[in-house]
């Protein structure tokens, strides 16, 4: 069954209903109310059922016999608009309920709504209180069976209540930011239940939320262009060029200048070639990719040493998967070969010892056993480019193959597993000279360790560790990459448009932590669509 508003749905988990209600509210830093407080209470309130459960215990013979209890935490300002619940179980003797909000420490022998910073609507008489003892007529009563809710908007302040599903109208207006929850009983036999959004509400609160939203899009819609920015139209001609560019859709980039009437920043033979890159990176093909920046961008990896160690640490988790293999040209024929798998043991790796593996690796490899694996991994190269060498790859189809199968990885041939062992030797080496040229790097020591644990397991897919080998895991490295190639041809290693989605999001973030609600309207992905 479909529900207009998803947060309905009675599948949901109270996890899931929150976060689809105020899915900019970061529980770490602003937890949500989620149950009533057993400490900041007054004596004549008793809690059950998980603390969901309010009974009063007193005597109540006077109104100061009145007892209120707050939730546990305050309403965050990025919920944008907040509303809970409550059932009336049972009116009790005489029905005089109270529910609202207030501010940490009000008195809780009260009625919410008779003192300053307290807000409330009773059962008794409908009457609504605004930090006052004398109230103002604003609603039905309400008795046993009925369900009160009570929402507060975060942006301007106003406070409403619903009843059995119906909106009531404004009760308060310019409420301050940082209230609770607060339900008060002051007779024999009362009892409420109340709903954080652990079931579905009465009330469809997410209409009232899609109104804000429209709304708050509204103004953003309606701003108007900063003139020193130039033409806006340009400007995001601009924005969108150099995204393609960025990423090397060279097809598409030309396509859209030429439309625009603008020019491209970079030429379309070093774009491709990038896009070239990028697919190899993205196809596990991590050796080869490292051998085309070699020659077309001779250097780039030499002045970039933490991304060429993190490129063959990748490359080493690629070997071992079976998506990349260490094939070194052959000087004869110009064909491939194994780097020097004569001297194979036919280990298979399953159950070689992994310290054995790991610290071996401190050895110097300087002999000519590894000579042709050092070589790779370090990325000697002969061959100088500018950069702008065609490699003949002009499509902007980005799809590549989601990683080899099981059977393909390097830990089932024997030849093949020897010369990974080396190849990891020769990476421990390069770790080791990069520590002695620049300091110890925790991340790239602790990158380097997770990758060679890979070994320590029969089957490294189905190990603590396995997360590595998912090809998801090549997206950041090729995206470091790509950037570290347009900011050695004096291109922006970022492109504007990512870089503006990015400080919308700092703003929004900034704006929750500033208790400004209408953060949660402002999505920018929902803008967007």
């Amino acid at each position: 069954m479909e529900y207009e508003s998803p947060s309905q749905s009675p599948t949901l988990t109270q996890d899931e209903r929150l976060k689809l209600l105020y899915p900019m509210v970061n529980e770490d830093e602003t937890p949500l109310p989620r149950c009533w407080s057993t400490k900041d209470k007054y004596n004549y309130i008793g809690l059950s059922q998980s603390n969901l459960r309010v009974h009063y215990k007193g005597h109540g013979k006077t109104h100061k016999d009145a007892s209120s209890v707050r939730a546990t935490h305050p309403i965050p300002a990025s919920c944008g608009l907040y509303y809970f619940e409550v059932k009336i179980i049972s009116k009790g003797r005489d029905g005089y309920m109270g529910v609202g909000l207030s501010a940490q420490g009000v008195n809780m022998n009260r009625l919410p709504g008779w003192d300053k910073h307290s807000y409330g609507y009773h059962g008794d008489d409908g009457h609504s209180f605004c930090s006052s003892g004398t109230g103002q007529a604003y609603g039905p009563t309400f008795t046993t069976g009925d369900v009160i809710g009570c929402g507060i908007n975060l942006i301007d302040g106003s406070c409403f209540y619903t009843k059995n599903g119906h909106h009531l109208g404004i009760a308060f207006q310019d409420l301050p930011s940082g209230l609770y929850p607060t339900v008060g009983l002051q007779t024999p036999g009362e009892v409420i239940d109340a709903n954080f959004g652990q079931e579905p509400f009465k009330f469809d609160i997410e209409g009232e939320m899609r109104e804000l939203r429209r709304k708050t899009q509204g103004v953003i819609e309606e701003l108007s262009w900063p003139r020193k920015q130039g033409d806006a139209q340009a400007v995001l001609h601009n924005m969108v060029s150099t995204y393609l560019v960025h990423h090397g859709y060279s097809q598409t980039a030309e396509s859209f200048a030429k439309s625009a009437g603008q020019e491209i920043s970079e030429e379309l033979t070093s774009m491709r070639n990038r896009q070239h890159i990028q697919k190899l990176v993205l196809a596990g093909k991590l050796g080869e990719a490292i051998s085309t920046v070699d020659q077309l961008y001779p250097g780039l990896l030499a002045l970039n040493q933490d991304l060429h160690f993190r490129l063959k640490v990748r490359q080493f988790i690629e070997m071992v998967s079976g998506a990349d293999t260490l094939e070194i040209e052959s000087e004869s024929g110009g064909g491939k070969s194994w780097a020097d798998t004569s001297s194979s043991s036919g280990h298979s790796g399953s159950n070689m010892d992994m310290e054995e593996q790991v610290d071996n690796a401190g050895g110097e490899v300087g002999n000519h056993e590894n000579h042709q694996t050092e070589q790779a991994v370090n990325g000697n190269s002969q061959n100088t480019s500018n950069g702008n060498i065609d490699c003949d790859h002009s499509t902007d189809n980005m799809d590549v193959d989601a990683g080899a199968p099981r059977g393909n990885s390097i830990l089932a041939n024997p030849a093949r597993f020897e010369c990974l062992i080396r190849f990891g030797r020769s990476l421990h080496v390069f770790a080791t000279q990069l520590e002695q040229e620049k300091g110890r790097s925790e991340a790239n020591s602790t990158m380097l360790q997770e990758a060679f644990s890979l070994l320590a397991y029969a089957d490294p897919w189905d190990s603590p560790v396995g997360g590595q080998l998912d090809p998801a895991g090549r997206e950041s490295v090729c995206a470091q990459l790509n950037s570290a190639i347009l900011e050695s041809k004096n291109l922006p290693g970022r492109p504007p448009l990512e870089i503006s989605l990015a400080h919308s999001a700092h703003l929004l973030k900034l704006m929750s932590n500033s208790e400004l609600g209408a953060c949660a309207f402002a999505d920018i992905q929902t803008i967007l669509n």
